[in-house]
């Protein structure tokens, strides 16, 4: 290295002080757990820091909620008899509501009063904002885990979730859910009280219900038969569709289309992949549908063409999560019921009230399959390259999901009476968290539908801390082995 002057040694001196100063003050930001005590400080009780510890309190945070609101509809006043509902029974529908799932063993419109719908109401808002607020949290986190360098990139790329932004994200997803949910009842509630001959207090409440259980991809209606007294009316199914999808697509990428929608070279990588594959999904599931039950007569061979295809139209975009029905889907073909299967366990985007493994992990699944059938080493897509990481936790996600599916299908075909179709259904919906049903769950023992509550807790938060989990856990080899290699296919 040649000479430098010596006013230049100083001013590149101060500068590495500053510099240094300034990553001290920004590291000591990042919420990643307690810091190593010093040789002074420490005590025989220092504090693990891993990022189990925040997912291990969320969980305890929703089995605390789940109880709260299973005791609350166990309360004379929650229903319409003045016994309350049994412990079995309570826990479920707490745990459905605040799952978002859907599933019922109960008609809530039937059998909770007042009091005990508003708690379920309750339940479904605290829920779907509880979810939508931890894995935007956990998605900002991950990006702080890393490199100043590497949250300087992101931040460029996505201006969704800036670094350091945790203290906003709160507020607006609260202001998110009630833009969208008040937006939805203002077009349903004229709907359902000018068209199908409901009293203004009527309309007014069921819209608000609806309105609330659509955007949280809740699933859960006031009426035993979901939705199907409005088939064929696209303004309300149209509305609820809509909400399902926003509610679905994911918190991040509602925010980026809020500040990018007419310029789609700017999205993130994560809002590209997320829109692409929705769209796709949602009209391929839509098409099929009409295709495939346009002659059954049990569902929409008997309907006029043009409510055929609302009908299926509104069924191709549910099963993404959403929950409701407007025809009878223990009556569909099994090719129907086979593909709604394949659509709940995908189910929509990340850091959404949706369930699923996610439509982005699909588009990585899709990626790697697609740069290995080209030869290629490395993924690209859109201008960059996937990092392994991602790929190793969509492959592992997938198949944690797959096995929790089969084992328990397995499971409850040698121990229960239904067929395959129907098992498996009902248990994919509960992973899911999505709703729909053959109508077999208030027929399962108690036993099953405590099963199914663990279920549909797992299919909640399951993926989103395990993700998260597995990516805090990640730990650099300082060596490598000798490459083994085995026979594949």
């Amino acid at each position: 290295m040649g000479w430098v002057p010596d006013g230049a040694r100083a001013n590149a001196a101060q500068t590495a002080s500053a510099t240094r100063r300034l990553l001290g003050r920004v590291l000591s930001r990042i919420p990643l757990g307690a810091r190593r005590p010093s040789s002074d400080q420490r005590s025989p009780y220092r504090p693990r820091t891993a990022w189990g510890k925040p997912a291990r309190a969320f969980l305890l945070m929703f089995v605390a909620a789940d109880l709260l609101g299973a005791g609350l509809l166990m309360t004379p006043a929650a229903s319409t008899d003045g016994e309350g509902l049994d412990f079995v029974a309570a826990v479920f529908t707490s745990t459905s509501a605040l799952a978002v799932c859907g599933l019922s063993v109960i008609s809530i419109g039937g059998q909770l009063s007042v009091f005990g719908q508003s708690v379920v109401l309750v339940l479904i808002q605290v829920g779907g904002i509880g979810i939508m607020t931890l894995a935007s949290l956990l998605g900002s986190a991950l990006v702080q885990r890393f490199s100043l360098r590497m949250q300087l990139n992101v931040q460029a790329e996505n201006r969704a979730l800036a670094v350091g932004d945790v203290r906003g994200i709160v507020s607006r997803v609260a202001l998110v859910c009630l833009v969208i949910e008040a937006g939805t009842f203002a077009v349903v509630m004229p709907a359902m009280w000018l068209g199908h001959g409901m009293g203004f207090g009527e309309a007014a409440y069921s819209a608000f219900f609806h309105s609330v259980s659509a955007f949280n991809n809740a699933g859960l209606s006031l009426y035993d038969d979901s939705l199907t007294r409005f088939s064929g009316d696209a303004v309300i199914l149209g509305a609820v569709a809509v909400a399902v999808v926003l509610g679905g697509i994911g918190f991040p990428v509602l925010l980026e289309l809020h500040r990018h929608w007419r310029v789609p070279k700017h999205w993130s990588l994560h809002t590209r992949l997320t829109i692409v594959t929705s769209s796709l999904l949602f009209g391929v599931s839509a098409v099929l549908v009409i295709a495939m039950e346009w002659g059954n007569p049990d569902t929409l061979g008997g309907l006029h063409w043009w409510a055929r295809i609302t009908d299926g139209f509104f069924h191709g975009v549910m099963p993404r999560s959403g929950g409701f029905n407007v025809t009878d889907t223990g009556a569909m073909n099994d090719s129907t019921l086979l593909l709604t299967i394949m659509m709940m366990f995908v189910g929509n985007g990340s850091a959404g009230t949706a369930g699923g493994i996610k439509v982005a992990t699909l588009a990585v699944l899709f990626l790697v399959l697609w740069s290995e059938v080209r030869a290629h080493d490395r993924v690209h897509v859109y201008g960059r390259r996937l990092p392994s990481d991602i790929i190793r936790q969509a492959l592992s996600l997938t198949f944690l999901s797959m096995t929790v599916v089969a084992v328990t299908t397995v499971f409850f075909l040698h121990t229960t009476a239904f067929t395959f179709m129907e098992t498996l259904f009902e248990v994919v919906s509960a992973v899911g968290v999505v709703g729909l049903s053959m109508g077999i769950t208030p027929e399962l023992p108690p036993w099953a539908q405590l099963l199914l509550v663990v279920l549909m807790i797992a299919g909640r938060i399951g993926p989103v801390t395990f993700v998260t989990a597995i990516a805090f856990r990640e730990r650099k080899r300082r060596y490598d082995l000798a490459e083994g290699r085995t026979m594949i296919g």
